[in-house]
């Protein structure tokens, strides 16, 4: 997979596709980056400038980090669990 670009090479080239000067396959040929990575990106500049609907960035950013601390809060319950029944097992008496 190709490293990340930053934010603001991601910004110029959505405004130099939206300028019209050349075709956005030129442009991204340019770029060094697929025709399809960059009409993603103006994709999601339209929703970020409310001009679409769908998830912003900061939205979807926000959506990640969520569903990656419901994970660890899961993983964490699942253990607490077994801790306790465990220490259940172990603390019952024999007949």
């Amino acid at each position: 997979m190709p490293a990340a670009k930053p934010p603001e090479f991601r910004r110029r080239a959505v405004e130099l596709a939206r300028s019209g000067q050349q075709p956005v396959a030129r442009i991204a040929a340019d770029l060094g980056i697929s025709e399809s990575c960059l009409r993603r990106w103006m994709a999601q500049d339209d929703v970020d400038a409310g001009r679409r609907e769908g998830l912003t960035s900061e939205e979807r950013k926000e959506l990640v980090e969520s569903r990656r601390r419901i994970r660890v809060l899961e993983m964490e319950n699942e253990i607490l669990k077994r801790a306790s029944a465990y220490f259940a097992r172990e603390n019952v008496l024999p007949k």
